[in-house]
């Protein structure tokens, strides 16, 4: 039984994919500092398994603390999610998303490199391509400046992960996701921001729900059919199979490169305003939204081609976006 290190294992993406590891037989250690999650979901992820996961609340800034655990605990691989993740307030702290999101993985790293560790997955995002030429995005298109702070801290992050492969022999996948939303079937677990939402999805419940008074929808002057920016909008538990099939492909050595990176998407493109009109068909509850000025370090259009993710990790989505947005919706029912 392989040990696998998921950092940010408590959050949103994080316990869905600790749930199909353990599913798949893994044996998983979780490190979160509970920052942006809750300690509740550590108990849910074993009502759905049936197997609690070793648990770590540890701040991955701390350096001494990431080498205590690493002293105390053996692993087989690591899955890295933990990370601030907001576009928008990305902008207004770029100093707290660089001490973060790059710390954390160069401290991550170095354990691995001074241990002789392989297999490191990466949680980055299509952010890395800016606004990209054309559309869908395949994993051709050119890297571009990035239009947010954690843009470029992914796109750093990539950079980092792919120089210490080549220098010390480590073995890593990146996979560049869009836009998760949803939740488990057993709606014991789903997307749980802390304070006001900065995604979508999580604003558009909330505001079903009441919890807001209106949603935001920033910008309607984009040049896309409606005015509204377009997204690539997948169900997580999807997502999170994702990093099960890139685990397996390094566990079992079926990598091309030492550092290879896979868009996980859908394929399919959908406006703010397609979203909000599906969410109120698979919710029957009616939005109350207004249009606002667009947002800092958004971009116009964002889907992807799956084409090499479908058939290098024998992975595809399966949920559609009518599924996501219903699971997304019980999971906010289930909170009030």
């Amino acid at each position: 039984m392989k040990k696998i290190l998921v950092t940010g294992g408590l959050g949103f993406i994080g316990s869905h994919t600790v749930v199909e590891l353990q599913n798949a037989g893994y044996e998983v250690v979780i490190i979160d500092d509970l920052s942006n999650s809750k300690i509740d979901v550590l108990e849910k992820i074993t009502e759905i398994t049936g197997v609690q996961p070793d648990f770590h609340q540890i701040d991955l800034r701390i350096k001494e603390d990431v080498h205590r655990f690493f002293n105390s605990v053996a692993i087989d691989g690591i899955i890295h999610f933990a990370a601030f993740k907001a576009v928008g307030e990305s902008m207004q702290k770029p100093l707290d998303y660089y001490e973060n999101n790059i710390g954390s993985l160069v401290y991550l790293l170095q354990e691995m490199k001074n241990r002789a560790l392989d297999h490191f997955i990466f949680s980055s995002s299509c952010t890395v391509y800016g606004q990209a030429d054309s559309l869908p995005i395949n994993e051709n298109a050119p890297i571009k400046k990035a239009s947010s702070t954690y843009g470029n801290t992914k796109q750093i992050g990539e950079e980092i992960i792919a120089e210490s492969c080549n220098a010390y022999g480590m073995n890593a996948i990146a996979l560049r996701y869009f836009n998760p939303i949803g939740a488990h079937e057993s709606i014991k677990i789903g997307e749980l921001p802390l304070g006001v939402p900065q995604n979508l999805i999580p604003f558009i419940t909330q505001t079903a729900a009441g919890i807001r008074k209106e949603l935001s929808v920033f910008g309607n002057d984009y040049p896309t059919p409606d005015g509204t920016a377009i997204r690539d909008y997948i169900h997580v538990v999807d997502l999170a199979k994702a990093h099960l099939s890139a685990l397996t492909r390094l566990l079992h050595k079926k990598n091309n490169s030492n550092f290879e990176f896979f868009n996980v998407g859908t394929g399919t493109g959908s406006s703010v305003l397609d979203v909000i009109k599906a969410f109120e068909t698979a919710s029957g509850s009616s939005l109350n939204y207004v249009i606002k000025p667009r947002r800092e370090g958004d971009i116009t259009a964002a889907y992807a081609d799956t084409t090499l993710a479908n058939k290098e990790l024998n992975w595809k989505t399966e949920k559609s976006l009518e599924e996501g947005l219903s699971a997304a919706w019980k999971w906010q029912q289930k909170q009030s």
